[in-house]
């Protein structure tokens, strides 16, 4: 009896499911996306006018069905919603360019134009997230959180595609950032690994509040920082250092740090080779 109760129930839950696209469905959709638009990603060049724009259309094609699929827009027309998503790419395009001179330009290891789109998870982090965005402020449910999820999984960068995010945005190494969904970003930023922008608190009753800090132009975050709270400001041309615990805001042109005190004793029986 247990066993058919337990079975019925899964039976509803299947029923009430809406049919969305899997996760991999969506996530590849935008990285066909990505990979038309930076053919230095793997992707075989695109020569002929004809068919780059057939590749958009066809990608356009692709999201309308997933727009419906998902019943992301009961009524409008999802074409409309596709329409003005695409007409946004150029916008989109070149801000994803700025995130790539902001790494060629402040990273010493970095190469080359090719090297940061094929190579690094900051631009890829970064690129998707751009693409995300966009989709939440034409209110498209769903694939925005499951786009920066699959990014989240593959690069260890977390980017709510809530949050707002300038030009220029430099993520070094980024493995362990967090980045909430309030979280407003200037331009010209530069943030390491395992910088956290956070809530003080995560009540459900503060949903649609801003929860995350405010970072100004050209701030650079390094790694270990955690910035926390609606109400921080990091001013602009400010220098947080890595381990910061902050919940406070920072006027502009301000260098803040954590001070611990190191030892080093020598071994009373050293080794030598």
């Amino acid at each position: 009896m247990l066993e058919n109760t337990f079975y019925q129930e899964i039976l509803d839950r299947q029923g009430r499911v809406e049919s969305v696209p899997a996760n991999q469905a969506i996530a590849d959709w935008a990285l066909a996306l990505l990979n038309l638009m930076y053919p230095e990603r793997g992707a075989a060049p695109v020569v002929d006018s004809d068919q780059l724009t057939h590749a958009f259309q066809r990608s356009k094609l692709e999201l309308t069905r997933m727009l419906n699929a998902t019943k992301a827009c009961s009524d409008c027309n999802n074409e409309q919603v596709a329409d003005l998503f695409f007409n946004r790419l150029p916008e989109l395009y070149r801000l994803m360019n700025t995130d790539v001179q902001a790494i060629l330009s402040g990273d010493p290891a970095a190469n080359s134009e090719f090297e940061i789109i094929r190579c690094y998870p900051g631009f890829f982090a970064t690129a998707l997230y751009r693409l995300a965005h966009e989709l939440l402020l034409l209110d498209v449910p769903a694939i925005p959180r499951i786009l920066t999820e699959y990014v989240h999984s593959v690069t260890g960068i977390d980017i709510h595609p809530g949050a707002e995010i300038g030009a220029f945005l430099y993520i070094d190494h980024g493995t362990g950032l967090v980045i909430g969904e309030t979280t407003v970003i200037g331009n010209h930023v530069k943030l390491y690994q395992g910088v956290t922008l956070g809530a003080l608190s995560v009540e459900k009753y503060m949903a649609n509040t801003k929860r995350h800090p405010t970072i100004g132009d050209h701030v650079i975050i390094y790694s270990g920082a955690t910035i926390l709270g609606g109400d921080t400001i990091v001013g602009n041309n400010c220098i947080i250092g890595g381990n910061v615990w902050l919940t406070k805001s920072v006027p502009p042109d301000s260098v803040v740090y954590h001070q611990s005190v190191v030892k080093i004793t020598e071994s009373k029986n050293p080794t030598h080779e």
